[in-house]
């Protein structure tokens, strides 16, 4: 028997202001708020991964954030709303690589804290 590592369970990304933060990832990305703890801390369901944000706690090196990519049905439409919300786009919506089965298409925006975010789909093969 062996242990393995299944899903992610939380992924944490430092910011410099909890309120303008929680807003955006609330309101503008529509991801659903579970909970808030002190210090500065709020959490937010993410397809079933638990999404911190957090305050500097400790030192900065430790709080350097990796981009992470959320995974949408429809990119188009997605992005249509986010750019209705006046979310300027790093990358616009673009075919990334075609594979074998799908396509997958990425776009990319960044939250108030100047983080990267990767928009991401994985679409049917188009005939």
């Amino acid at each position: 028997m062996s242990a393995s590592i299944q899903s992610i369970g939380q992924i944490a990304i430092a910011v410099n202001n909890i309120e303008q933060a929680k807003q955006f990832y609330r309101d503008s990305l529509g991801l659903t708020l579970l909970f808030e703890a002190p210090p500065g801390l709020a959490f937010f369901d993410c397809g079933g991964t638990r999404l911190m944000l957090t305050t500097l706690q400790g030192h900065e090196q430790d709080h350097k954030t990796s981009v992470i990519y959320y995974k949408v049905d429809d990119i188009k439409l997605f992005s249509e709303q986010l750019k209705q919300k006046l979310i300027v786009f790093e990358r616009e919506p673009a075919l990334a690589v075609k594979m074998p089965d799908h396509e997958l298409w990425m776009a990319f925006i960044r939250d108030p804290d100047n983080n990267l975010i990767g928009i991401m789909a994985e679409l049917p093969l188009s005939e």
